[in-house]
């Protein structure tokens, strides 16, 4: 079943101020995440300790 494509068969399946409570905690919280994120950190926990040099990593994030 997918509910996606389905179309909701009873109103309480959309409640319109669930759906405002969302979108105010996304409009608060979603963006800080963005905006925390530190790109070096991110590059070092992606790749194996020691496989970029400083200014390897230095030209990625420019």
């Amino acid at each position: 079943m997918n509910a996606a494509s389905e179309p909701a068969s009873s109103p309480s399946a959309l409640n319109h101020k669930a759906l405002e409570r969302v979108a105010q905690w996304l409009k608060r919280n979603g963006a800080i995440r963005v905006r925390k994120t530190d790109k070096r950190r991110v590059l070092r926990d992606r790749y194996p300790a020691g496989l970029l040099t400083e200014a390897e990593l230095e030209a990625l994030l420019e």
